[in-house]
């Protein structure tokens, strides 16, 4: 009887060790996968158990916390969710983060390591704090401005300041109040099914995801590189460029919508915007010296983060002449974010030196302490300074004597650049209007804002459609209210 009692006593250890070995392998080695995996419901009760931090515009919050008396406890709210939405990006407990709110999740939600007490805390203790802050380098009464200047038209403004690279205003209309995405239930996903079937696409963010052909905005960084290549030595002497202009190794003819473009000097085809001049200088300049230095505005990369990912604005690196000639006016196959015409214009203000773009400032805790401070960096020195010092008087002109009238602000140094981007099948889509500009106070020793302007405006004239129509007085108003500031 005793023997068994042993063997029951020995099959039941050996069944007991059996669970303590399976538990450990659960624990050790598939805990990761079951923490991931979709059907585990407590990662997203913990994520959604306190309230999440918040993201400052100046001192002041745009985002909020709310209880929902439900399990999942907490729901993000938003204070003029239309107006910054291209800057928080949405927080949905149906649809996952976007945007800064991707970007710092960690923060955001009280996970990041920066916010513990003590290093490797969070790690130990398996816990999470308050959720931090984050506090973004956008100015409010630029981002109004900006976003009464589009007044509803699909378009985007991206403005800078030259001197640090902070974001002060990123605006794409129309726009989206993010908060009706932040819970569950029918009412977010009948939400969100509408935003996305809208044929004006409001939660594309047009000012960062969104490339555009720049057209004669282009034309800046096709004179940067004429200058530097010493293509031209001498802005004000005439050009050998017939107007029209034959495409090379084509019967094509490239013609201007300007007058007196024949011959014309670099700083009169820039105030005037001639087609032929500036396509002549990029076949002239050639292509590895376009590609250098449209790459050193910022072309090409598809690594820039703001913390958010941009897109990648393109410049080709192999071209025939003839298409040479057309993207270096901003045709052909060049595209570019509003962010990276905004880049240009900085890069002219601030005497060739290019500020790395940020949109964070600072993250803080729940307290307000500052864990995490953003610096300043130089992104790329796309031309020398005394090209910049040339760019900056060729742009005045074509705001004090030229097609960017529209941008003059009384007592200001103003530059500026129009464009108006052709587009579709034989150009067949009705263009795009653009504008960049920098403008500097008569007291100040440095530029006070960047800007770039796109308005995609479907329901305006063909014949009215231009940057100094319709993009530089939203310019205009944004560059005012920099200055104010």
């Amino acid at each position: 009887m005793i023997r068994y009692i042993r063997r029951a006593a020995a099959f039941c250890l050996l069944l007991l060790v059996a669970l303590l070995v399976n538990a450990a392998r659960v624990q050790l080695f598939e805990a990761d996968e079951l923490d991931a995996n979709p059907a585990n419901r407590r990662n997203t009760i913990a994520r959604y158990d306190q309230p999440r931090g918040n993201i400052l515009v100046g001192d002041r919050p745009v985002t909020g916390s709310k209880e929902t008396g439900e399990l999942l406890s907490f729901e993000r709210t938003y204070l003029h969710g239309p107006l910054y939405a291209p800057v928080t990006g949405y927080a949905s407990q149906t649809y996952g983060t976007t945007l800064i709110e991707n970007a710092e999740d960690a923060v955001l939600s009280g996970t990041d390591s920066l916010l513990a007490p003590l290093p490797f805390w969070n790690e130990f203790t398996r816990g999470r704090q308050p959720g931090g802050n984050v506090v973004t380098t956008i100015r409010a009464s630029m981002q109004q401005a900006a976003y009464d200047g589009l007044s509803g038209r699909r378009g985007a403004v991206a403005a800078l300041d030259p001197s640090t690279g902070e974001i002060l205003a990123l605006v794409s209309t129309p726009s989206y109040d993010p908060e009706r995405l932040s819970g569950t239930g029918s009412a977010v996903t009948d939400a969100w099914a509408g935003l996305n079937a809208a044929r004006s696409m409001p939660m594309l963010n047009r000012a960062i995801r969104q490339t555009y052909p720049p057209g004669s905005t282009f034309k800046i960084v096709t004179a940067a590189a004429a200058l530097d290549e010493r293509v031209v030595t001498d802005v004000d002497a005439a050009t050998d460029t017939p107007s029209p202009y034959v495409l090379p190794g084509t019967r094509t003819t490239l013609p201007n919508e300007a007058r007196g473009c024949e011959d014309a000097s670099l700083a009169d085809a820039i105030r005037v915007s001639c087609n032929t001049v500036m396509a002549h200088l990029g076949v002239e300049v050639g292509l590895e010296g376009m590609v250098e230095t449209a790459e050193k505005f910022g072309f090409n990369d598809a690594g820039l983060r703001i913390p958010s990912g941009v897109a990648r604005s393109n410049f080709d690196t192999d071209m025939s002449d003839d298409q040479l000639a057309l993207s270096s006016i901003g045709q052909f196959n060049t595209t570019a974010t509003p962010l990276q015409m905004a880049m240009v214009a900085s890069a002219v203000a601030n005497g060739g030196d290019l500020r790395r773009p940020h949109l964070v400032d600072r993250i803080t805790t729940d307290d307000g302490d500052t864990v995490r401070q953003e610096r300043s960096e130089s992104y790329e020195r796309p031309m020398n300074p005394a090209t910049a010092v040339q760019l900056q008087r060729m742009m005045v002109d074509v705001v004090e004597d030229g097609t960017g009238s529209n941008a003059a602000i009384d007592g200001v140094t103003v530059g500026g650049k129009t464009g108006t981007a052709q587009h579709g099948v034989d150009n067949s889509g009705l263009p795009y209007a653009w504008f960049i500009s920098w403008a500097q106070a008569p007291d100040s020793g440095r530029p006070a804002v960047a800007v770039a302007v796109v308005v995609e405006d479907a329901a305006a004239e063909r014949d009215d459609i231009s940057g100094g129509g319709s993009a530089a007085p939203i310019a205009r108003a944004v560059m005012e209210a920099a200055l104010e500031e």
